[in-house]
C-alpha cells in the first residue's frame, strides 16, 4: 500500500482526494493547519472512510516541521500538493502574502522531495494561468497568458519551478490544470466550506439562497459572451478528486525520473454566470435573489478545456452532470447549518 501526503487534506478538493485515494487502496497521511480550512472535516472524513487519518496542523513554510512529517513517516512515495491560498481578489489586494505563502510552500515541499527521495509529485496548478485565451477549448499547448491576477502568477511560477527542479531530481511530477470544481460528496458529509466570505461562484450563490448572504452580485454583464456573464467550465469535485489518483496510479506504472507533465481537467463545456444561476435554480427549486454590478479584478472573460490528453493518457473524464454538481452543492448547503456552533 502507498503512503500519499496530501497538503490542505482538509480543504475543499483535498478532503475529495483523499476519500478517493483510501477507495482505490492508498494511505493517506495529510498536513493542514486550518488557515482555510475547518478541523471538523477531518473528523467528517474519518467517518467517510471509516479510518482514522492523521493530520499534521503545520504551516508548510515551516521547513523544520514539514521535514519532521517525512522523517515520522519514512514510508511516504508521494505527494499531491493542494494547500494555498486562491482567491483571485484576495490575491490581487494581498499579493505580497499569495507569493509568499504559495512559493515558498511549494519550495519546502520540494526540498523535502530531494532530501527524501520523494519519487512521485502532484501538483494542484490551474487553468488561470491560461489568462484571457484567443482560442477555445485551451489545449496543455495553448499559451500560457500573462496572468490576471498574483493568484494565478502563483501557480504559473509554481509550474516553472517545478520544471526546474525535476530536470536534475529524480522525481517524476505531474501538474493538474483544472477548472472549476463544484458540489459534495455523495455522503454530504463533506463539501465546499468556506472560512472567510466565499469569493467562488456557486457557494456565494448557495448561500443567498440559504439566506446567509442578501443578495447575489454578478460582476460584469458587458463581456463578450452570449449573455454578457463570464463562461467557465465546471466539474464535479469527486471528479478532480479522482483525476488525481489516476495521476497517482499513472505515475506508478509510467513515471519517468526528472520527467514533468501536464493536463487539463475540464469537463470541456463553458456555461456562462447566468446559465448556472438557472441551472441551480431548477436543481435546487430554490429563487435566487441576484443583481448585477461590476467587473472584478483579475477575471477573465471566457475559459473552458480540452482534457482529450488526461482521457487518452491518464483514463479520466469528467462523469458527474452540470444537475448533480448543484443538486449536491445545494444539498451541502444544507448540511452546514449542522455545523454552525
Amino acid at each position: 500500500m502507498h503512503k500519499i501526503l496530501v497538503t490542505g487534506g482538509t480543504g475543499y478538493i483535498g478532503s475529495h482526494t483523499i476519500t478517493d485515494l483510501i477507495d482505490h487502496g492508498f494511505d493517506v497521511v495529510s498536513v493542514d493547519n486550518h488557515v482555510k480550512s475547518d478541523p471538523v472535516i477531518l473528523k467528517r472524513l474519518e467517518e467517510i472512510c471509516g479510518k482514522p487519518i492523521k493530520n499534521y496542523p503545520i504551516d508548510l513554510k515551516e521547513l523544520d516541521k514539514l521535514s519532521q512529517v517525512f522523517i515520522e513517516n519514512p514510508d511516504i512515495s508521494g505527494i499531491i500538493h493542494f494547500a494555498a491560498y486562491k482567491s483571485v481578489p484576495e490575491s490581487v489586494e494581498f499579493p505580497l502574502d499569495y507569493y509568499e505563502n504559495n512559493l515558498l510552500s511549494l519550495m519546502n515541499l520540494l526540498r523535502c522531495v530531494d532530501s527524501f527521495a520523494i519519487p512521485y509529485f502532484i501538483f494542484s496548478s490551474s487553468c488561470s494561468i491560461y489568462g484571457n485565451v484567443e482560442s477555445l477549448p485551451v489545449t496543455e499547448k495553448s499559451p500560457i497568458a500573462i496572468p490576471e491576477s498574483p493568484y494565478a502568477n502563483t501557480k504559473k511560477i509554481g509550474e516553472e519551478i517545478i520544471d526546474d527542479f525535476c530536470k536534475n531530481s529524480d522525481c517524476s511530477a505531474i501538474k493538474l490544470r483544472y477548472f472549476n470544481p463544484v458540489g459534495a460528496h455523495k455522503s454530504i458529509k463533506i463539501g465546499e466550506l468556506p472560512v472567510d466570505p466565499p469569493m467562488n461562484l456557486v457557494p456565494r450563490i448557495t448561500q443567498t439562497a440559504a439566506g446567509l448572504l442578501d443578495t447575489f452580485y454578478i460582476t460584469g454583464t458587458d463581456y463578450d459572451t452570449r449573455d454578457g456573464t463570464c463562461i467557465r467550465d465546471y466539474l464535479h469535485v469527486m471528479d478532480i478528486a479522482n483525476a488525481h489518483t489516476k495521476s497517482l496510479e499513472y505515475l506508478l506504472k509510467e513515471g519517468k525520473k526528472g520527467k514533468t507533465e501536464v493536463f487539463n481537467i475540464g469537463s470541456g463545456t463553458g456555461y456562462t454566470v447566468l446559465e448556472i444561476i438557472n441551472a441551480f435554480q431548477e436543481a435546487s427549486g430554490m429563487k435566487l435573489n441576484y443583481k448585477t454590478a461590476d467587473r472584478r479584478a483579475g477575471d477573465v472573460v471566457a475559459i473552458y478545456a480540452d482534457s482529450n490528453k488526461a482521457k487518452e493518457k491518464l483514463g479520466w473524464s469528467a462523469e458527474r452532470s452540470l444537475r448533480e454538481m448543484l443538486f449536491s452543492a445545494w444539498k451541502w448547503q444544507e448540511e452546514i447549518t449542522k455545523l454552525q456552533p
